[in-house]
């Protein structure tokens, strides 16, 4: 064979090598029969453990919905916030539906889906509180903000706003101190706050709307058509009026302002 026959003869061969690599892909979701969901186990309304074992919530039936649009069924795991990313990684779970933030350095090691919901950040106080409107109207006051939260700080780098911060390990703690007077207000995403207002009677969320957040489904990096498909089965779920029902299931009578649900603004899939 002429050496211009050869040379022609190996770039074929490599193109053939390099096509028949470009069909193997790593492990997807979509290869998968069951689809393990990481959810919080101790916040009402998003993702609470019953006395059963079983999971309750809005993350709880997200997930249920998601894995149904893929044709799969789901299991549940419950993941506290310092273990969602841990479990995530450590093939625990296959998704983390449990309050978390999409944030430019979380998305230097997972990737997400969604967001499937947009949350503010607000605060909480007792309904017997007069003359509080706003805010600032607690500046100088108590507020309890859970352990390893940065909720705390957003609110104090608001210009002017001052306050004693009193740490707790999770909102339980927060709602205790509050009933009891022991501090003057809890400030957490607008949904964890919902839920302690579900849960308790007498307190009310000031709607105070500090900063957005949103949410979105954890996945391992290198599943594109995972995701994708997911983003999909998000997109439907507002679309056919499920994330509206939810909101109502979950957050009616709160005080949670939820009027308008609209397909949150994707985050796209790596």
């Amino acid at each position: 064979m002429s050496r211009p026959s050869r040379v022609a003869a190996c770039a074929v061969l490599c193109a053939g090598l390099a096509a028949a690599c470009g069909t193997e892909r790593a492990p997807s979701l979509l290869d998968q029969d069951t689809l393990v969901a990481g959810i919080r186990p101790d916040l009402p309304g998003l993702g609470l453990r019953r006395a059963d074992g079983s999971f309750e919530g809005l993350d709880v039936d997200v997930a249920r919905y998601v894995a149904a649009a893929l044709g799969k069924r789901v299991a549940f795991i419950g993941v506290k916030a310092a273990d969602r990313i841990p479990a995530l990684l450590d093939g625990r779970a296959d998704l983390i539906l449990a309050t978390l933030s999409v944030t430019p350095e979380r998305k230097t090691r997972i990737a997400f889906a969604g967001p499937y919901y947009n949350s503010f950040q607000d605060v909480l106080v007792r309904t017997d509180e007069r003359g509080v409107d706003g805010v600032r109207d607690l500046k100088g006051r108590r507020f309890c903000s859970v352990t390893g939260s940065d909720t705390a700080q957003r609110m104090l780098a608001l210009p002017g706003m001052t306050a004693r911060i009193v740490p707790a390990p999770d909102y339980g703690r927060c709602t205790a101190l509050i009933t009891s007077r022991k501090v003057d207000a809890i400030t957490t995403n607008d949904v964890i706050l919902a839920g302690l207002v579900r849960r308790t009677p007498g307190l009310r969320l000031l709607g105070a709307r500090i900063s957005e957040q949103n949410t979105g489904i954890g996945l391992r990096r290198g599943d594109p058509d995972g995701c994708e498909a997911l983003n999909r089965a998000i997109t439907r779920m507002y679309q056919d009026g499920t994330a509206a029902r939810l909101t109502r299931k979950w957050f009616g009578g709160t005080g949670l302002d939820r009027d308008t649900v609209e397909v949150p603004q994707f985050e796209g899939c790596l």
